[in-house]
């Protein structure tokens, strides 16, 4: 059996999966090369601290194939708990696959999502930056019922092998999961707002704020409206700490065999 075939066993975040790979992209292109249709789900924190309430996407997250630690605090968790990992930003698992020489040579994709206008921007951005890349079609994230069913014919028609869907969470997993068997051997990546930086509309943290796990901080600082959702942070890491200071409570208590 070959390797892409097998899902890797995931990890434990909270009761949610997390699939360590040392790399995903080598994995997703082994997939995509031999039609093996993939849901990958981009984790982090405030999506973690949502499943407590939303069992639908926390049943999303445990049907899909790939689930990657997106965000810092998936990462300083699984690093609790002695793995050494790094962190996978979804922009960047899908700007890997986009600049794969095999997909300007055979492989389609299509951008879903964004505001009016910013998924064929970015689109247009990767085809400038990836010449002889095979674009099967644009689509902003908030159709008409009259356009949602056009989205469903040309997906169905089309059957693009990669599909960037850019809704934010959890819009984008629950629509992935309602929406793959229109093409059931692609691979399907929600990329959060991802075309917003490809577009020019965003930019993303500087290096810096990134390698010291700051990078919500400042996308909260371009997005202020999110304040309420960025309180999902403290409230996961006090879970994070509590959750293993019992596993090591309990390894203190365990009787020796």
């Amino acid at each position: 059996m070959q390797e892409s075939v097998v899902k890797p066993k995931p990890f434990s975040v909270l009761g949610l999966p997390v699939h360590l790979l040392d790399n995903y992209g080598d994995w997703l292109r082994s997939r995509l090369h031999q039609g093996i249709g993939t849901h990958v789900v981009t984790l982090n924190a405030e999506m973690t601290m949502l499943c407590e309430r939303h069992n639908t996407l926390a049943g999303v997250i445990h049907q899909a194939d790939l689930v990657i630690p997106d965000g810092a605090g998936i990462v300083l968790y699984l690093r609790l708990q002695g793995k050494k990992i790094r962190r996978c930003p979804g922009i960047e698992l899908a700007e890997l696959l986009l600049q794969s020489r095999q997909l300007g040579a055979s492989w389609s994709v299509f951008f879903y999502g964004g505001a009016q206008g910013v998924a064929e921007t970015a689109a247009e951005f990767w085809q400038q930056r990836v010449p002889g890349l095979k674009l099967a079609g644009t689509q902003h994230g908030y159709p008409c019922p009259a356009e949602a069913e056009k989205l469903r014919q040309t997906l169905t028609q089309l059957q693009p092998q990669l599909i960037l869907v850019g809704l934010g969470a959890p819009r984008q997993e629950l629509w992935i999961a309602q929406h793959r068997v229109l093409c059931p051997q692609a691979t399907w990546i929600g990329v959060g707002g991802s075309f917003d930086i490809w577009a020019g509309e965003k930019s993303r943290a500087p290096a810096w704020l990134a390698d010291n796990h700051l990078e919500w901080l400042y996308r909260l600082y371009q997005e202020p409206w999110r304040w309420r959702r960025m309180l999902a942070l403290p409230k996961f890491a006090r879970k994070a700490l509590a959750h293993r200071l019992t596993e090591l409570e309990a390894l203190v208590l365990r009787p020796e065999d």
